[in-house]
């Protein structure tokens, strides 16, 4: 899902959404099931827009190649880095980034030759914003911390140990992120008072399947805790009656070989590709884990509910570009309200409510935390406009970032869950072009 920044107001973020969806050979619909990109919300001072953030270098890691860390085509992984000082000194945020995933030879080898397969591709400097900022004013928590961006470049939310010769394709996903843990652990991360993993959409997805991993890193006295932020993706039948997304966790598992890095716990007893979705893992998770989601998650709706393959007659496509485009029966799937017969199959409990099952048992848990908005947006950490600002986003009177900082320093216990739309009008729903 392309997004480019253009504009806010009105509880809006206006995107252009580049039809079509990466023309690979003829076929248009690669690039918003596999490619996202995020949107920073950084401009002229105003509604949710910033000064320019800090640009940070990339930095690869020199080691990783003898260890069998590449990318997809076989260059070095890397990271962006920006130290700690004074009491953030021996702090640490480790985000992974998010960016989709491969699940067929010929989409990695179109993937391979972009900044999500390849850091020949990758920019030299990205911008920290968001809960990646160094300004106390849009990062009150964190600001002062080593914070750590680690590149995405496996397409298998950094788990997938396996290789395609004949193609020249490395699915080593798992082996970066023990490289990139390593290397980081021998710049100072081994001191650690205080870490906190953290990840957006497919990083998202990386931070529950990793989270236990990083805990055990350090030593008990250290302060471990995880984020995942728009990582909760639903294993939900959609438009068409079909399970798009479980086709294509199913095919990345397979392809990629993440099966070997799902946890026991969950493949003891369920597929491994359903131990791919976060919903049937993040009630096993040790580490004391948040989550950070929009119950009508913008990517899930294009991607999974209505993809262009489910919704072949467009039917769909002027709602999941514009919510407020949505007619009221569209709606009343997202809610759950009616059921939709003329798919020939019932939407009993709508989107939001599977969401909000899916962490019910999770959410019992005293050492977990929650902010569920009922917004149409996607990644809110690491955008400046939705993560701290004076117009961000909120669920009673507390944003996101002041939600996240009471959860990990054990201030207040952080339950949150908006009520259904269209009741909260704090959102900056993202809109597409």
């Amino acid at each position: 899902m392309k997004l480019l920044w253009v504009l806010g107001f009105m509880g809006m973020v206006l995107c252009r959404r580049t039809d079509g969806y990466a023309d690979v050979n003829g076929t248009k619909e690669e690039d918003l099931h596999y490619t996202e990109s995020n949107v920073y919300g950084y401009g002229p001072n105003g509604y949710g827009v910033f000064s320019r953030p800090l640009m940070v270098g990339l930095t690869l890691i020199n080691g990783a190649a003898a260890k069998g860390a590449v990318c997809l085509d076989g260059t070095l992984p890397g990271y962006h880095i920006h130290r700690g000082y004074g009491s953030g000194a021996n702090s640490w945020l480790i985000q992974l980034e998010g960016g989709g995933w491969c699940d067929t030879i010929r989409n990695c080898v179109y993937r391979k030759k972009t900044r999500r397969g390849s850091s020949a591709y990758m920019e030299k400097q990205i911008p920290f914003a968001g809960i990646l900022s160094n300004k106390a004013g849009e990062n009150p928590d964190f600001y002062n911390w080593n914070r750590v961006k680690v590149r995405y470049c496996d397409g298998a939310s950094f788990g997938g140990d396996s290789q395609n010769e004949a193609a020249q394709l490395y699915f080593r996903g798992q082996r970066i992120w023990e490289a990139a843990m390593a290397d980081l652990m021998s710049k100072g991360m081994r001191y650690a008072n205080q870490a906190l993993l953290s990840g957006c959409s497919a990083g998202g997805v990386a931070t529950v399947l990793h989270c236990d991993e990083f805990r055990a890193m350090f030593h008990g006295t250290t302060r471990v805790k995880c984020l995942s932020d728009a990582g909760l993706f639903l294993d939900v039948i959609d438009v068409s009656g079909r399970r798009t997304l479980r086709n294509m966790f199913r095919r990345v598992v397979s392809l990629q070989g993440a099966y070997k890095s799902l946890p026991w716990s969950c493949t003891n007893r369920l597929n491994p590709t359903l131990c791919f979705f976060p919903q049937h893992l993040i009630a096993s998770v040790k580490t004391p884990l948040f989550l950070v989601n929009a119950a009508y998650d913008t990517w899930q709706i294009q991607a999974s509910l209505a993809s262009p393959t489910a919704d072949p007659n467009g039917l769909w496509h002027e709602c999941t570009k514009n919510h407020a485009h949505c007619a009221a029966w569209q709606m009343n799937f997202f809610q759950g309200l009616i059921p939709i017969v003329s798919f020939m199959f019932f939407n009993k409990s709508g989107f939001r409510n599977q969401m909000l099952k899916a962490v019910s048992g999770f959410s019992r848990a005293s050492k977990n935390g929650l902010f569920i908005n009922s917004c149409f947006a996607h990644c809110q950490t690491e955008r400046q406009d939705t993560w701290f600002s004076q117009n961000s986003p909120h669920i009673g009177n507390k944003g996101i970032a002041k939600s996240v900082g009471n959860w990990y320093f054990d201030r207040v216990n952080i339950k949150a869950i908006d009520c259904p739309y269209p009741c909260d009008k704090s959102c900056h729903n993202l809109v597409f072009r």
